[in-house]
């Protein structure tokens, strides 16, 4: 089969946030009397929206964190570290190769931190329009919504969409969408493991780089 489009999670898939800022998060949060490592932040809350990352912050700490005051907490502290998150190595000339398809990001994070991040890194031309965050539906992964949502706006059948995700998360969204998954393992909050944990939830092959990622996609269509 051929892929008509491959969609894209953005946090450890298009720029190698999650380390960052996890370790900035974990810093805010030590501040209020939570202490977390930052390593402790990636393993618990990286691929999930804010209101799902709050709720389970406040599950954890056993404290009850103002939603927004302390979202704005950690957005700042993001912020103040954007400059050191570079994009994935590859990923600009894996965009180029794959430009013959249809290019979508579907993201947890806030709109304006994919506009901006992208921009940053020269990649915005890649996606135009198609640039989509989950933080505002009712369901965030790894419910499916999504990813059937990106496939909608870009008016194709989601099983000729192929998915590239970081997180299990992500791959159970991906994959509970009727969609092909490869698990990226390029980012550097990629440990021991994440191969294993991204194929149990559902992706169907993992590429440590974006270059086994093309090879990878040239083996699935050949099939």
């Amino acid at each position: 089969m051929r892929f008509e489009a491959i969609i894209f999670d953005f946090d450890g898939v298009v720029v190698d946030s999650e380390a960052l800022a996890n370790a900035a998060m974990a810093d805010v949060l030590a501040k209020l009397g939570y202490e977390i490592s930052g390593e402790e932040a990636v393993a618990r809350y990286s691929g999930l929206r804010w209101r799902d990352c709050h709720r389970r912050i406040e599950e954890h700490s056993g404290q009850s964190f103002d939603s927004e005051e302390l979202g704005s907490l950690v957005d700042a502290a993001v912020a103040a570290r954007a400059e050191e998150m570079a994009a994935i190595e590859g990923i600009a000339p894996f965009l180029a190769g794959q430009a013959r398809r249809r290019l979508a990001i579907a993201s947890s994070s806030e709109k304006e931190w994919l506009d901006g991040t992208l921009a940053r890194l020269g990649l915005a031309a890649h996606f135009g329009d198609h640039v989509y965050s989950a933080a505002r539906m009712t369901r965030g992964k790894p419910h499916p919504d999504i990813y059937l949502h990106v496939a909608a706006r870009l008016g194709l059948a989601p099983s000729t969409c192929l998915v590239i995700e970081d997180h299990p998360v992500g791959a159970a969204a991906g994959a509970a969408a009727g969609m092909t998954v490869i698990g990226l393992l390029a980012a550097s909050h990629i440990r021991d493991g994440h191969a294993e944990r991204l194929l149990a939830a559902g992706a169907h092959r993992c590429a440590r780089t974006y270059a086994e990622a093309a090879h990878v996609i040239e083996r699935l269509e050949a099939s």
